[in-house]
């Protein structure tokens, strides 16, 4: 055999292996979709729901509970896009807009421990976890920080309220726009979730829930084992140069991306759950992946703000007033750090600092997941329910009908 068919032999092989594996990827990619959207599904069987955020509001009393709650019913729920579309039924319903602002805070902070649940895909690797659980937690860090400068001023000041109030005034019209919703990361996930569920109709909601959260877990971890393997062997040359150029290149650019990637998606957590793997696979790095975290954050609005149009009645400006301030809470908070380095580089170095703890004892990851997002909140939503029972906000039972795509009709 000649040197000229064995190098064609050769290329043919290696081309074939490179599209196996980019194949495999793919696949990859869209299982762990599936399951993150799986996860979601069984959290709303188990918390309810909709109507389960709508009841943790309730006991929303005051500020702080308010972000603490918005915490706790983002995180049950697994759904940011839920949560603030609720907010924003309550606040058509008559919750004031006061009220509602801390909670679509909160509800940035719940939203991203779908990300910590991703990088539990690498939890056998050390070094793998190390660098999936930073990638993770630079987003609650940025949130976290962005509800302690923000929070206070806006109690003292109401900046978001007033802005918010403004620009409502001058784009709200009489009638409800009601513009379309669109979903097409749902539209490919819908139909093996709404399969598995349907093969489970016949069981408990909390035990079909169960399943399909403890299914989604195991599929998570599996996808993310794998695809790092895959990721690892794929990410050279080209593939890592159009990586580079799309994400990796600057903050604005980052930033950039994870806004149109989130707007088209729909989910803060589908977006920001898909460059977990790539950190854990030394492909990009966390301060590469920060400024696509952010751009998240404000792509993620589009629901409410898609929500807020379908609101009709006499309370419909302020539904597009709590949207256009979660909006501008998102662009602020972006632009805030951005303007100042020691800032900017906050997040990223508390995320390096838990990382390089949790490389050494893994325990702490758990600890922190379970306290930041559940221990904490529930406590207090149990001490509010046992000592101010009679200081709940009043939610109007007739404010929020909500259907799968999160449009909304106000009576």
């Amino acid at each position: 055999m000649s040197n000229d068919s064995i190098s064609t032999s050769t290329t043919d092989s290696d081309s074939l292996s490179t599209a196996l594996t980019w194949i495999s990827a793919v696949a990859l990619v869209y299982l762990l979709l599936v399951a993150v959207s799986l996860v979601g599904a069984g959290f709303k069987l188990v918390s309810g729901g909709a109507d389960g955020a709508a009841a943790i509001f309730s006991f929303a009393s005051n500020p702080l509970y308010g972000v603490i709650l918005g915490t706790l019913a983002t995180a049950l729920v697994q759904s940011s896009s839920t949560v603030t579309s609720v907010i924003v039924g309550l606040v058509a319903g008559g919750v004031p807009v006061s009220f509602a602002i801390p909670m679509i805070m909160g509800a940035n902070m719940g939203t991203t421990i779908t990300n910590t649940i991703v990088s539990l895909g690498n939890l056998r690797q050390r070094k793998d976890f190390a660098r999936s659980f930073q990638a993770a937690t630079v987003h609650d860090f940025f949130n976290l920080y962005s509800i302690l400068l923000f929070l206070p001023i806006e109690i003292l000041f109401k900046p978001l309220e007033k802005a918010s109030g403004l620009l409502a005034s001058a784009v709200s019209n009489d009638a409800g726009s009601g513009l379309p919703g669109f979903n097409l990361i749902g539209s490919m996930t819908n139909p093996p979730v709404t399969g598995l569920l349907e093969l489970m109709s016949s069981l408990p909601s909390y035990a079909s829930g169960g399943i399909a959260i403890s299914a989604g877990i195991a599929c998570i971890m599996l996808s993310v084992i794998y695809l790092g393997k895959f990721l690892r062997r794929s990410m050279t040359g080209k593939a890592q140069s159009i990586v580079d150029a799309a994400i990796g290149r600057g903050p604005v650019t980052g930033i950039a991306s994870g806004t149109l990637v989130t707007v088209l998606v729909q989910s803060s957590s589908t977006t920001t759950s898909l460059v977990v793997p790539l950190a854990g696979a030394g492909v990009l790095t966390t301060k590469q992946i920060y400024p696509f975290t952010l751009g998240a954050n404000i792509g993620t609005c589009i629901t409410a703000l898609l929500a807020a149009t379908a609101i009709t009645g006499e309370n419909h400006i302020f539904a597009l007033q709590i949207a256009l301030a979660h909006l501008l809470y998102n662009v602020f908070g972006v632009l805030l750090f951005a303007i100042i380095p020691p800032l900017w580089a906050l997040p990223v170095k508390s995320a390096t600092w838990l990382g390089q703890h949790v490389e050494r004892n893994r325990g702490w990851a758990l600890g922190y997941l379970l306290s930041i997002f559940f221990v904490l909140p529930s406590t207090v939503v149990g001490t509010e329910y046992l000592i101010g029972d009679d200081e709940r906000l009043e939610v109007p039972a007739k404010a929020v009908s909500i259907p799968e795509n999160n449009r909304f009709s106000v009576e």
